[in-house]
């Protein structure tokens, strides 16, 4: 599916990047060589914190890309990498553990840069103040195959024996929290903003804020990797985009927000405006890439998720040094 840009939008993200001092760089963009492709397609999936990939389009024009395309993507696509690793989309952000997932199953993508910190924030009823309290409770989500197991692993509950878990989308586990049926919910933008809304329940972990996971990127991007291998011009020209687009985000949630209603990405406005402000958009200057993989990649293995160790994780899913490179060039 293809997303048309109005006159309003195109006038709109011109004047942001321009505001925030990120348009193009001539001088720095001269000694590149001309990027293999002017085509190239993102994936476009409900989850409000992937804002930087919805916002980048004008910055990936200003790349050279003339035809900017974004398809949508279902659930289960998002979880096995499936649509990425058939091509039929060039690049997506996913949550960390679910690339590795997908990669560990065979799908052929490559990580290629962080997207932002944390955004999932775990929700409770009743006297459930800490993870440690799920022992022996139901806990519920969509999207976040594993997630629930590696928080609550973390904390000595074995998720297979000390917990229930409902990750079905069609057992509608949202609403069943909402209902009272689930002792706890993990959700993804916008429903931490749906629930604070209805005033359902009460926060007891932030991954942007508590540790261990608000030391790590949250959701990364991932190119197919044929696509990567063949196009590392055309690659770098996206991550330098959404980088950039990283920063808008940060610095101009209101006007960033705005562009996401108006880009057909989000329908409401409070929830995307609230997402901008919480999640940690700027920390791709702060920490390691490797260094996430690694974490997520070792607790995976740890809990049997996958079979492969972190190391051919890396090895074989990942490539950062375009990131790397880029991290240097912007200043970060």
């Amino acid at each position: 599916m293809t997303m048309r840009q109005t006159r309003r939008q195109f006038l709109a993200m011109t004047a942001l990047a321009g505001a925030a001092g990120l348009g193009r760089a001539p001088r720095a963009f001269a000694a590149e060589p001309p990027s293999e492709t002017t085509t190239i397609r993102l994936s476009k999936f409900l989850a409000i914190c992937f804002a930087p990939q919805y916002v980048c389009e004008e910055l990936l024009r200003d790349e050279g890309f003339t035809d900017v395309r974004y398809g949508n993507i279902s659930m289960q696509e998002q979880n096995d990498g499936s649509m990425l690793g058939r091509g039929l989309i060039d690049f997506g952000s996913n949550l960390t553990p679910g690339h590795i997932l997908a990669i560990d199953a065979g799908a052929p993508i490559t990580i290629v840069s962080p997207v932002h910190g944390g955004c999932y924030e775990l929700f409770a009823h009743g006297n459930i103040r800490s993870i440690g309290d799920l022992r022996g409770k139901s806990v519920g989500g969509v999207a976040v195959k594993g997630l629930i197991s590696l928080l609550t692993a973390w904390v000595g509950i074995d998720p297979e024996k000390d917990l229930t878990v409902v990750e079905d989308p069609a057992a509608k586990p949202l609403e069943q929290f909402v209902q009272g049926k689930l002792d706890a919910y993990l959700g993804f933008p916008p429903e931490p903003q749906e629930l604070r809304a209805r005033k359902v329940g009460h926060v007891i972990l932030k991954t942007a804020e508590d540790r261990p996971w608000s030391q790590y990127y949250c959701c990364m991007l991932a190119g197919n990797r044929e696509f990567v291998r063949k196009h590392p011009v055309a690659t770098k020209r996206v991550i330098r985009a959404l980088l950039k687009a990283a920063d808008l985000c940060a610095s101009q949630p209101e006007r960033s927000a705005r562009l996401l209603v108006e880009g057909g990405f989000v329908p409401r406005y409070d929830y995307a405006l609230e997402t901008l402000r919480e999640v940690p958009y700027g920390l791709w200057r702060e920490y390691d890439a490797e260094d996430t993989v690694r974490f997520y990649a070792l607790r995976a293995y740890e809990l049997g998720f996958v079979k492969s160790n972190s190391q051919k994780i890396i090895a074989e899913g990942t490539d950062f040094r375009i990131f790397n490179e880029l991290k240097r060039e912007l200043k970060a």
